[in-house]
């Protein structure tokens, strides 16, 4: 299974894919429901593995831990995410565990699960400069490293209509 996180208007988001296609993808769209992360760190302590925020995104965690690939499609913004998105990963921390192990002479987080994703982020802007898109690439490849994805791969589009067909 492969999940999608966008930050793309429904219209858009049709330009790019369609649901009845054979894919089996766990959209995740902003429907104007997502709460912020609090930074309280709950859901490594109080409710281990899912979000105290009771809502749609509260097990974004587990989510994860159920796909082979992830799809991230956002508007890159001075060399992240949009606020959506970023507010759909800072939700999805969970995914990870609150103690620490040693990667390539950093420290990360120990994984919580054991699989590992494939992660495709796709950034999309009319203008974004050379100094936007190594920050972006350098933000994604940390992302890779402390989720332990299989792989990873960051492409850069004028258009968000671009990304269509990478969704096969």
């Amino acid at each position: 299974m492969k999940m999608l996180i966008h930050d793309l208007p429904e219209q858009q988001l049709s330009q790019i894919y369609n649901p009845t296609d054979a894919l089996e993808l766990d959209v995740v769209t902003n429907n104007g429901s997502i709460r912020k992360c609090v930074g309280c760190f709950g859901c490594w302590t109080r409710t281990p593995g899912v979000c105290i925020i009771r809502d749609e995104y509260q097990h974004m965690g587990e989510r994860l831990s159920k796909i082979d690939e992830l799809i991230i499609v956002s508007e890159c913004m001075y060399g992240s995410y949009s606020p959506f998105v970023l507010n759909v990963l800072n939700r999805s921390i969970s995914y990870v565990l609150p103690y620490f192990v040693t990667k390539n002479g950093e420290t990360h987080h120990k994984q919580r699960y054991k699989n590992r994703f494939a992660l495709s982020v796709h950034f999309y802007g009319e203008d974004i400069m050379e100094n936007e898109k190594e920050t972006a690439k350098k933000l994604v490849a940390a992302n890779s490293l402390n989720w332990a994805s299989a792989n990873k791969s960051v492409f850069f589009h004028t258009h968000a209509q671009d990304v269509r067909g990478m969704l096969q």
